[in-house]
């Protein structure tokens, strides 16, 4: 599955730089956050890609839920696509947006792929075991290492959102006693947990589940884990929420080597 994951996310990759180099207009969604032809052309890449490999297995993706293009998925695994996540990165010219292929099994992220094109590198995750790939400029897999979270020490480094940070993401790092924080955009922030280079990664501010199922994939798959406030893993294919729409995401806590409840 990931060698599919791999094809279509490096097309739309691909596809996403040929509009970064040149520029693009931008649209904004009924929810306001800002759209470009990238998502879109990315979005039908990927679909295609899913379609031809997976005929049977349903996806949800972004641009086509703002368009009211929602498959039916019952109980069964299907896929969530973000086909360019960080459109506000991409759109100020800074390269932390990426790509994001999840694939969701009972509720659970198992396998997944987040390729940032603009940096030349991905991370994938599947069957408990995460690499990260590099990208050559000629959109070939340079070369693929694994990776692992790492143990806490005594001093942790938190990673927060460039464009989401709040106070309470602000108490919380003063309540665990975490010091050193650094931001950046796109699920990027659970990709460097699952390599090591961070500990944990608070989200006090709303996000969706095509925003982190790929990036939650890879964390879990290298030994990390992400859980709602009340300590619970973060699932996936959240329907008909009383308090929320479809697909929206609780509030959660990212964590490297780190146990169910965060300690």
């Amino acid at each position: 599955m990931l060698a599919a994951f791999e094809q279509a996310a490096i097309e739309a990759g691909k596809a996403i730089m040929a509009v970064y180099r040149s520029g693009c207009e931008v649209s904004q969604k009924l929810d306001l956050s800002p759209v470009t032809v990238a998502d879109e052309r990315a979005e039908v890449i990927i679909l295609e890609h899913l379609s031809r490999h997976f005929p049977d297995i349903p996806v949800i993706a972004e641009e086509s839920v703002e368009a009211g293009r929602i498959p039916e998925i019952g109980s069964a695994p299907f896929f969530l696509v973000d086909p360019l996540d960080g459109t506000r990165e991409f759109i100020d010219h800074r390269d932390e947006f990426t790509v994001n292929i999840a694939y969701i099994v009972d509720g659970k992220p198992v396998a997944g792929i987040v390729y940032a094109p603009a940096l030349g590198v991905a991370f994938t995750g599947e069957n408990n075991a995460a690499e990260k790939l590099v990208v050559n400029a000629d959109f070939t897999i340079g070369s693929r290492a694994p990776i692992k979270v790492r143990a806490c020490g005594d001093t942790k480094l938190a990673l927060a959102s460039r464009c989401h940070g709040n106070a309470r993401t602000d108490a919380f790092l003063a309540a665990n006693a975490i010091t050193a924080c650094t931001t950046i955009g796109s699920s990027l922030k659970f990709c460097l947990l699952a390599e090591g280079k961070a500990d944990v990664y608070p989200r006090f501010s709303r996000t969706m589940e095509w925003d982190t199922a790929a990036g939650d994939a890879v964390l879990r798959a290298a030994g990390g884990i992400t859980v709602t406030l009340d300590g619970l893993p973060l699932s996936y294919g959240k329907r008909q929420q009383s308090d929320d729409s479809d697909f929206a995401n609780p509030d959660f806590i990212c964590w490297g080597k780190q146990t169910l409840a965060g300690g």
